[in-house]
C-alpha cells in the first residue's frame, strides 16, 4: 500500500520536469518578473501566455508538494514504520523546499544558465531519491544484499558515473543553446557546436561501456539480475542518442528538445535502477503492509 504512494511522488516529480522544460521552451520562463509574487501587483497574474504558463508551473509545484508529504505521512504511519522510509520521504520534502528556492533565484538572476542547471540537476536527485523510495518499499526490510559479482557491480558503477557525466554535459548543451527561456536571458558563451560534440562523445561513452557490461554479466552469470535494467537503459540511451543527433541537425526545435529533457529524465532513473540492482532485499508481501495509525 505504501509504496503507491512513493510511485505518486515519483510520477509527480517527472512530470514537473517536464512542465517545467514547457515554461523555457515556449519562452515563459520570465513570464513572472518577480517570485514568490508573479509581479509587483498581483500575486497570481495570468493576463499574458507567458504568465499563465509560467503560474500553471509553479501551482502544479503544489500538487508535487501534497504528493511528497503524503509520502512522508505515510512514511510515519507505516507498521511496522522503517526509519530508511522516513528519512527517504523527508529527502523529497527537503528537495522541493530546495526547488522552490532555486526556483526564485532562477527568476532573481533573470534565468542564469548556472541557476538553471542547478535547477533541473536538483530535480534528478529528487526522482532518483523518489525512486530508491520506490523500490526500498517493495521490499521487506532495509537489509539488502549483494546479489551480483565484485567484477560485474564494479563495471556498472563505471557504467552509472559514465552515463551521470553524460547527463551533466547535456546540461550544459542546454545553457548554451538557442531555448534559454526569454530571448534576453543569459547563455553560457560555450561554442554550441563543441558542446554538442562533447556531449555526444559522453553519449558514445557511456553506451560503449554498458555494452561491455553486457559482456561481464553474461560471462559472470549475473544476466539474470540485470537484465532487465540494462536493455532498458540500453533502449533509453539509443532514443536520447537519435533525438539528440536529430534536433541538433533540425536547429534544435523546442518540441524535440522537450522530449529529450524527459528522455533525460527516465535515462537518469535506468542508471539509478541498474545501481539500485547490485543489491536486494526480501520482496515485501503486499497483505503483511498496512498502512494504519500506531497506537503508541
Amino acid at each position: 500500500m505504501y509504496r503507491r504512494f512513493a510511485v505518486v511522488a515519483l510520477g509527480l516529480l517527472c512530470a514537473i520536469v517536464v512542465t517545467g522544460a514547457a515554461v523555457r521552451l515556449t519562452g515563459s520562463g520570465l513570464g513572472c518578473t518577480d517570485w514568490p509574487r508573479c509581479n509587483e501587483e498581483k500575486f497570481i497574474d495570468v493576463s499574458s501566455t507567458h504568465g499563465a504558463i509560467e503560474q500553471v508551473n509553479r501551482l502544479f509545484t503544489g500538487l508535487v508538494t501534497l504528493g511528497v508529504v503524503t509520502a512522508v505521512l505515510g512514511a510515519m504511519r507505516r507498521v511496522p514504520r522503517r526509519t530508511d522510509l522516513v528519512l527517504l520521504a523527508w529527502g523529497l520534502v527537503a528537495g522541493v523546499m530546495g526547488q522552490v528556492v532555486l526556483g526564485g533565484i532562477v527568476v532573481l538572476t533573470d534565468l542564469h544558465p548556472l541557476a538553471n542547471q542547478g535547477h533541473f540537476l536538483l530535480s534528478m536527485v529528487l526522482v532518483v531519491n523518489a525512486l530508491v523510495l520506490v523500490r526500498r518499499a517493495g521490499e521487506e526490510s532495509p537489509v539488502r544484499r549483494p546479489v551480483v559479482s565484485s567484477s560485474s557491480a564494479l563495471l556498472v558503477r563505471i557504467v552509472v558515473a559514465a552515463g551521470l557525466f553524460a547527463v551533466l554535459t547535456g546540461t550544459v548543451v542546454t545553457g548554451s543553446g538557442p531555448h534559454a527561456g526569454d530571448e534576453e536571458a543569459r547563455r553560457f558563451g560555450f561554442d554550441i557546436s563543441s558542446v554538442a560534440r562533447l556531449h555526444g562523445a559522453s553519449v558514445i561513452l557511456a553506451l560503449g561501456l554498458l555494452l561491455s557490461l553486457i559482456v561481464v554479466v553474461r560471462r559472470h552469470g549475473d544476466w539474470r539480475r540485470l537484465d532487465g535494467p540494462i536493455e532498458t537503459l540500453l533502449v533509453i540511451g539509443l532514443v536520447q542518442g537519435a533525438v539528440g543527433y536529430v534536433q541538433y541537425f533540425n536547429d534544435i526545435p523546442a518540441l524535440l528538445v522537450g522530449i529529450h529533457i524527459a528522455g533525460a529524465t527516465a535515462f537518469t532513473l535506468a542508471l539509478a535502477n541498474l545501481w539500485l540492482s547490485l543489491r536486494a532485499g526480501d520482496e515485501v508481501q503486499a497483505e503483511n503492509e498496512p498502512i494504519r495509525a500506531t497506537t503508541s
